[in-house]
């Protein structure tokens, strides 16, 4: 019997940096297992290049990144999800689209590495440690036995994982 995978999707203001690196490590992670996602409250428009380079640097195509909304996910015929992660503060606070089907959600904050200041290499720093950060995350989730957990236990541990440090 064929599984459908699990759509997961990760919120941020702008969706040009976590919720991007977050969506590609979720699908390459996931091994099939989840469809990850990304979208923003205020979408910046376009993905943070250094996010773009990192991720290519790591072996990813890039061409699924763009900045978009999180309206997009709230309309019939989106995705239904299962997951919904924000991985910023700032959309942590922000009151979120209803979404179809009660998905389980999670805090997972990071510090925000396009508010990085100083030299290109001090940025590029700032984005590895939000990258590390959120594989480590996101390798402890896709790592737990969904199936045979109950929502509320589900949750605890999504909670736990979230609180990783950066």
């Amino acid at each position: 019997m064929e599984t459908k995978p699990f759509n997961v999707l990760f919120l941020c203001t702008g969706n040009s940096a976590r919720s991007i690196l977050a969506e590609a490590i979720m699908n390459r992670e996931g091994q099939g297992r989840f469809a990850a996602y990304s979208a923003g409250s205020r979408p910046a428009g376009q993905p943070n290049p250094f996010a773009i380079s990192l991720l290519r640097r790591e072996g990813f195509d890039t061409e699924f990144a763009r900045s978009k909304s999180w309206d997009e996910f709230a309309v019939p015929g989106a995705p239904v999800l299962d997951f919904v992660f924000t991985v910023c503060d700032n959309a942590a606070a922000e009151e979120c689209p209803y979404w179809p089907g009660q998905p389980v959600s999670a805090h997972w904050g990071l510090p925000d590495p396009a508010a990085a200041e100083g030299s290109d290499a001090e940025k590029a720093l700032a984005f590895a440690a939000a990258y590390r950060a959120l594989t480590r995350r996101i390798q402890a989730f896709a790592a737990l036995p969904i199936d045979t957990l109950d929502k509320m236990t589900l949750q605890k541990w999504l909670v736990e994982i979230g609180k990783d440090e950066a």
